[in-house]
């Protein structure tokens, strides 16, 4: 029984097993939606790809429209409620394009407004969820917190784009858009059913300007931080540009249809799986340093086997390229974010989650128009191998950073400066703070 309990761990925890659940039927319905989106665009408007590169680039341009500031205001909120509006909100953006679609209205600009839309609203919903956790959780508790929720990610990845797939044969792309909405308004019913209150925010001063300001030379004086947010912002920009182009050239140069492609996406989001229940193993075994680049540089070249793809048994070769690829993309991501978590004081979690997807989500819909620009320039499959090649070398900046030995990483607050830089940056920020209060 309490070996049960152990592995259990946080399941036991009624309010965690409720973000769980609804991080779970969030994530399935975001599979429909992230392979749904971009075949509403090619299929039912042909478009071109330099049409789809915008549209890729609009999902995540809001990170450089509201990022910062979404820091500011999330810290002076209840993320919990933040959460509950962004999930409400997107889920009521998706359900407009069935709607329009049925209608006879639905437009390229309608495909636009509802991705930049829901991308804002994903932004404030990002940075609350991750400021939310430490509350929820304790900050010993992380590591296991995001391991267990980048399990269901991982999950949705392997079952979600084959369902997803199917789905849109049997319903068409506009339609299954609800099956997201349906999902996101679900996850808002468990999110509304946590007991677990947060205190009000205490935030007598209220300039915006000084408190983004806080945030960024919070992570920009932090040479750990640093280091991730230049290997994971131009990780993500390269990935960024290949995504613009990884439906178009499955579904147009390669011919294959919704329900294939799901399938391919299937596959390769095994790995993801696989990376969430290695992730605390493999940092344990080679330290917690050394797993965020060694995830990297291991697994990214294995996306090069996407644009050697044909159809036949080399489509699935490049599937399992990405499942391998997907290992390091969980393992990182877990080991980076708990770290993030734990050095990072209350009052300030939420605008260093914001600073960071300012700055590493910010490259994408930069990345997103460049590779709508490449492949109308030079073709999708070539966009694909250039972005592959890219991705490959982003582990550098944390290889040529302290992390590349440290086993250990701080785990604290109040212990995570070396720097004389760094305590000079935290010391004024916490001063100023005192002397508001």
């Amino acid at each position: 029984m309490s070996r049960d309990r152990s592995r259990l761990g946080l399941l036991l925890d009624r309010d965690f097993r409720r973000l769980f659940a609804a991080t779970t039927v969030s994530q399935f319905g975001y599979q429909v939606s992230f392979l749904a989106l971009p075949l509403v665009a090619v299929e039912t408007l042909e478009v071109n790809e330099f049409e789809v590169g915008i549209l890729t680039a609009l999902t995540t341009a809001a990170f450089l429209l509201v990022g910062l500031p979404a820091g500011a205001w999330v810290d002076r909120m209840r993320r919990r409620r933040v959460l509950i509006a962004g999930d409400v909100g997107r889920a009521l953006l998706l359900a407009t394009v069935p709607a329009a679609w049925w209608a006879g209205m639905l437009t390229l600009w309608q495909l636009y407004a509802v991705a930049l839309l829901h991308g804002i609203l994903t932004v404030f919903f990002d940075v609350a969820y991750q400021s939310y956790l430490p509350h929820l959780v304790g900050r010993a508790n992380l590591v296991e917190g995001n391991s267990r929720l980048e399990s269901v990610r991982a999950l949705s990845h392997v079952g979600g784009p084959g369902a997803a797939g199917s789905l849109i044969q049997v319903v068409t792309a506009p339609v299954a858009l609800l099956a997201d909405a349906v999902a996101l308004a679900l996850s808002a019913v468990f999110v509304v059913r946590i007991t677990k209150r947060e205190e009000r925010p205490r935030r007598p001063d209220t300039h915006l300007v000084r408190d983004i300001g806080e945030g960024l030379r919070f992570v920009l004086g932090h040479r750990l931080l640093r280091s991730i947010a230049a290997c994971t912002s131009t990780a993500n920009l390269c990935s960024a540009a290949t995504g613009a182009m990884v439906i178009f050239f499955l579904r147009r140069d390669l011919g294959l249809g919704a329900g294939v492609i799901g399938l391919v996406l299937s596959v390769a989001g095994i790995g993801g799986v696989v990376g969430a229940l290695v992730a605390r193993r493999f940092a344990a075994w080679v330290g917690q340093g050394p797993a965020i680049w060694l995830s990297v540089c291991c697994t990214a070249p294995f996306a090069l086997l996407l644009p050697l793809a044909e159809p036949g048994w080399r489509i699935w070769l490049a599937a399992a390229g990405g499942a391998v690829f997907a290992v390091g993309v969980v393992v990182y991501n877990v080991t980076q974010v708990s770290f993030r978590q734990a050095v990072t004081p209350d009052h300030l979690l939420g605008r260093m989650n914001a600073t960071m997807r300012f700055l590493v989500w910010g490259t994408q819909p930069i990345g997103g128009i460049l590779g709508g620009v490449l492949g109308s320039a030079v073709g999708a499959r070539t966009t694909l191998v250039i972005g592959a090649v890219g991705g490959s070398l982003a582990f550098l900046p944390v290889l040529l950073s302290p992390l590349r030995t440290m086993r250990e990483l701080p785990s604290g607050p109040e212990n995570h400066l070396e720097d004389p830089l760094e305590v000079q940056v935290v010391e004024r920020i916490e001063r100023r703070r005192s002397e508001r209060s």
